[in-house]
């Protein structure tokens, strides 16, 4: 996912003149977002379309950080200066990324402000260039058929120089690669594909993010096309043009924030009215994977197939046995030359070389590029099969004594039977992303477009195509319609059914100010919103996006697959043939009694069979088709139980967790702290002790600092939130700012040494703290609530009490957890007394407090050197180390961007039953996949040895070519049906029990 930048915007009413007007833009207060992978941005009145306000970014190297409060000052120093657009600070990497105008400031000012804020700051060039320079491009892959396919396509995209990575799935039949675009492009990626023997078609590149492909709906002349390229170069915000005139459209590159396709189409239309339209269009393989074709084109086959092969199959099975039909079959044409086995070598002959003309282009290109793969087991067995017949039929006609079998039956039958088995099992892959599938599908096809005038007053409304939203747009939603993008509500109040996007089933209520997501549901009110991410911005994408990474993403089970996939087809070979020669020799020294080989074979004819049985029931698909599907089906389920889980080696190590760590503050409990009272050590005004508080405080980003500044806006009966706003900026200014990490602040206030923190924080300051209020404070944190302590000029004159109430679920989950044989430990910076009480509320044993973020990543280390797998559940900042270090990192959908990016899984609703739904879902799927496995090794161990004759001497059971086939066919298809199942999968019936309650703080 791409970066974010600030999750809270706060905007003052904006004027600006237009045309000679005013317009006003809401007040408005953005919340923390329902889905965290929805970018989130200031609400910005109309964008100002001057193509002389440049964008540039810069990086920074920022050394002294130590946790969220010093990232907040740095941003904010950053942000007082001219001309920045926007400010992110990474602590985990120590990095900083500033958008700015270059017209109006530069990187050394912004570095020189870093350091003001007392920080070390290096500008990054070549890191910038590096990340700039890595471009991600997606192609479908046509022809893979298994493992083998899909790592010779792997290998030959890696050794083209340029490529820093490449992943290909058998299963989506797609890859992913990382290259760099200075040494490398897309078309000499693709030339590297087909260069295999493998069909390739683009996706997607990365610079597709901002470009929109346009189809002219009529021919134009060279000068009306000029026209039209001029037209669209002159717009605000276009980057680059290009023209297909062969295929008549036009491609455009440009700047979202400035321009869209909708204002592309109306410039087309408007340069020629009447005369030429414009529609969007995606060329080559863009869009999301459709078999429809595939799976017509194997059908085909397949009839076509059954047409030849019934008919070839009466021949030698039935009417052989008919009398009278029989009679006739064994007409002589020439010499011992049969009528019967004439039609089956002229019926047969399609079915080899024409509907089976696929399996020989397959096995040639795999042995070309010097492997093997199915279609040469096919191709040898069928071969094998029809040119003994031929040379049987060819003898029969020229010697007038010749006595032979043929086998026609079995090629034609052999290759039927795995088209029928090909057809299934596409159809069935093609359920395994019935999920990204369904989320494409949330997106409406239309949306109503509103104009506005100056005073924003709505001046007239049209339907348009919700592909053609572009960003700032303000757009009308009904009551019952689906949400056309992603946005902010500007007007209006009501309840959104969210449930399709974050798993959430009570609907939300959403009013002036709050994100609505696209694809969700609006439910009994009318809501304007003005779109703040169209296309692949939104949040609906980026889940597609994910989902589809994770189905990319090769689980390490896979590797097992892998190795046997190198030397699984060459071995059958041998096998096939060791089986021909050693029934053969056999035969011929007398080894077994002649009344073991049936009437119409001889001792060669009977070692055939069983060699062509062996090489045609291996099935080497059934294997890399194991791990991909489930993984597939269980990430799309995922998805849609509000559960993001980022690949296969997540869902691998989520199902071996058998302990996991909770942060506290917003995971175990709500994460908005109220206070609840303040006790005084000396005399004060409650209003002016806040007041100097608060002002310490408004640098923090603590959740408890938070708390305590809104609790001092309140004091002023404030209420607006433009009032609010107000507030904050009525604060003193606080000097001399100071964050110590897991301790508290120190500032000057009105030239007062204020500071405010813990326990811990007062003694190392040499604040002296009374017997009283260590009785306070031991009151307080009895009650699983937080003391906070305020000392002014070296004197302890209050404590503040804060409550976070702990979620209505945690200690059910607790318990679930327990009973799933998962130790469940809680790690938090807050006070020991604290830390104990809310544990026990929770039923949590285990208790690490006053531990800074490092510690907690120590904690997990330890953990894992005594033997468990250990999960890391937390929402901030400081938890990001340890979800990185956790085999298994679950970040809280809430939670800060920084701790989504380091998670394995995001839990979307924020909800922690979806802790126990994410590895129940792990465990499931790999089951799945165990199962997938003992019946695709299961079935080569045991079929192999029956196909050879395993079992003939003892019961005179053989398997013929065509059965054997038939089994090789199912094999793949059961594969991917036992994966399919997981589509059914509910979650723990104790999580359906529980009686789950809302608590809402105001």
């Amino acid at each position: 996912m791409s970066s974010r930048f600030i999750s809270l915007s706060c905007l003052g009413k904006l004027k600006h003149r237009e045309n000679g007007g005013e317009q006003e833009s809401l007040v408005v207060l953005v919340p923390p977002p329902h889905y965290p992978s929805m970018p989130r941005y200031p609400i910005e009145s109309p964008v100002d379309s001057s193509p002389l306000l440049e964008i540039r970014k810069a990086l920074f190297k920022v050394l002294g950080m130590q946790c969220s409060a010093c990232a907040a000052s740095i941003e904010k120093a950053v942000k007082r200066l001219e001309g920045i657009e926007d400010a992110t600070v990474d602590v985990i990497h120590c990095k900083a990324q500033v958008v700015y105008h270059p017209s109006f400031v530069n990187e050394e000012s912004i570095r020189e402000a870093i350091e003001d804020a007392g920080f070390e700051a290096t500008l990054i060039e070549d890191d910038i260039d590096e990340r700039s320079a890595i471009t991600v491009c997606r192609l479908r892959i046509k022809g893979m058929t298994c493992t083998s396919c899909s790592s010779t396509v792997e290998s030959a995209l890696e050794k083209v120089q340029g490529v820093k990575k490449a992943v290909v799935a058998l299963a989506t039949e797609e890859a992913e690669i990382r290259y760099d675009p200075k040494q490398v492009n897309y078309k000499q990626l693709i030339d590297a594909v087909d260069d295999t023997g493998f069909e390739a078609l683009l996706i997607s590149t990365g610079e597709d993010r901002n470009k929109v492909h346009l189809k002219l709906e009529r021919t134009l002349s060279d000068r009306e096309i000029r026209v039209i390229q001029q037209s669209l170069q002159a717009l605000p915000g276009v980057e680059d043009t290009e023209v297909d005139v062969q295929l008549e459209n036009i491609t455009v590159s440009y700047n979202p924030d400035l321009t869209g396709p909708r204002t592309f189409i109306d410039v087309i239309g408007e340069t020629y009215p009447g005369r030429c339209k414009a529609t969007l269009f995606q060329p080559g393989g863009l869009g999301g994977p459709d078999r429809s074709e595939e799976i017509k084109q194997y059908y085909k086959s397949f009839l076509w197939s059954l047409a030849f092969t019934v008919p070839v199959f009466l021949l030698a099975m039935v009417f052989m046995y008919t009398p009278g039909i029989k009679r006739g079959l064994e007409l002589r044409l020439v010499n011992m030359l049969m009528l019967g086995a004439l039609l089956r070598w002229i019926l047969s002959t399609p079915v080899q070389f024409i509907i089976g003309w696929r399996f020989y282009t397959g096995a040639y290109k795999a042995l070309r590029r010097g492997s093997a793969n199915m279609d040469v087991l096919i191709a040898l067995g069928t071969n094998v099969a029809y040119f003994y017949s031929v040379y049987t039929v060819l003898r029969a006609a020229t010697d007038n004594s010749f006595k032979g079998t043929d086998f026609f039956e079995t090629s034609a039958m052999l290759i039927s039977f795995i088209l029928l088995g090909k057809y299934l099992e596409v159809l069935a892959k093609g359920k395994t992303s019935e999920a990204i599938a369904k989320l494409m599908d949330l997106a409406p096809d239309t949306a109503t477009l509103l104009t506005l005038d100056s005073h924003g007053n709505v001046v007239s409304e049209r339907t348009i195509s919700s592909q053609l939203i572009q960003r700032n747009d303000i757009i009308k939603i009904l009551p019952g319609e689906k949400v056309s993008a992603d946005g902010l509500v500007v007007w209006g109040q009501s309840h959104v059914n969210e449930s399709m996007i974050t798993g959430e089933a009570r609907p939300v209520a959403k009013r002036i100010g709050e994100e609505v997501i696209g694809g969700t549901v609006n439910e009994n009110g009318v809501l304007h919103i003005r779109a703040t991410h169209v296309g692949s911005e939104s949040a609906l994408s980026q889940i597609v996006r994910l989902v589809e990474a994770a189905q990319m993403a090769k689980a390490p089970v896979q590797k097992f697959a892998d190795k046997i996939s190198k030397f699984f087809v060459p071995l059958v070979i041998v096998i096939s043939f060791t089986t021909w020669l050693a029934w053969f020799v056999a035969g011929k020294i007398g080894s077994y009694p002649k009344s073991w080989i049936p009437s119409s074979m001889d001792e060669f004819e009977l070692a055939l069979q069983f060699g062509i049985s062996v090489m045609v029931i291996a099935c080497p698909c059934a294997l890399g088709l194991a791990t991909p599907t489930a993984v597939m089906v269980g990430t799309g389920v995922g998805a849609t139980q509000g559960v993001l889980i980022k690949g296969g080696k997540a869902l691998e190590s989520a199902h071996k967790v058998d302990c996991i760590i909770f942060d506290k503050t917003g995971t175990l409990t709500i994460g908005k702290p109220i206070v609840i009272n303040t006790k005084f050590m000396k005399n004060m005004v409650l209003h002016d002790f806040y007041e100097i508080v608060a002002a310490a405080e408004a640098n923090s980003e603590h959740p408890l600092a938070k708390a305590v500044v809104e609790y001092a806006k309140s004091l002023r009966g404030e209420s607006s939130e433009a009032s609010r706003l107000q507030e904050a900026s009525r604060l003193p200014e606080a000097q001399d700012f100071v964050s110590i990490t897991g301790h508290g602040v120190k500032a000057r206030v009105h030239n007062k040494n204020v500071l405010v923190g813990n326990v811990k924080l007062m003694l190392d300051s040499g604040i002296t703290i009374s017997e009283d209020a260590f009785d306070i404070l031991k009151e307080v944190e009895g009650m699983a609530r937080t003391g906070i302590l305020v000392s002014i000029n070296g004197e302890l004159v209050g404590i503040i009490s804060i409550s976070d109430p702990v979620k209505p679920e945690a200690r059910d989950v607790v318990s679930i957890l327990k009973s799933m044989k998962i130790k469940s430990i809680m790690v938090t910076g807050d006070n020991w007394g604290t830390a104990n009480a809310i544990a026990k509320e929770v039923g949590i044993e285990t208790v690490m407090a006053e531990t800074l973020p490092e510690g907690k990543a120590v904690k997990v280390k330890e953990l894992q050197e005594s033997g468990m797998t250990v999960a890391m559940v937390g929402d901030g900042i400081n938890d990001s180390p340890a979800l990185v270090a956790a085999d298994v990192g679950m970040a809280i959908g809430a939670g800060t961007d920084i701790a989504i990016e380091a998670a394995d899984i995001v839990l979307m609703r924020s909800n922690l039953e979806d802790v126990i739904t994410a590895i129940d879902l792990s465990r499931s799927t790999f089951r799945r996949i165990r199962l997938n496995y003992l019946w695709a090794l299961g079935y080569n161990v045991m079929g192999i040895p029956i196909a050879a004759g395993l079992l003939f001497p003892f019961i005179r059971f053989r398997l013929p070519p065509w059965i054997a086939g038939a089994a090789m066919a199912a094999s793949s298809v059961s594969v991917v049906c036992c994966s399919l199942l997981l589509r059914y999968y509910k979650r723990p019936r104790k999580l359906d029990l529980l009686q789950m309650q809302t608590v809402r703080i105001q």
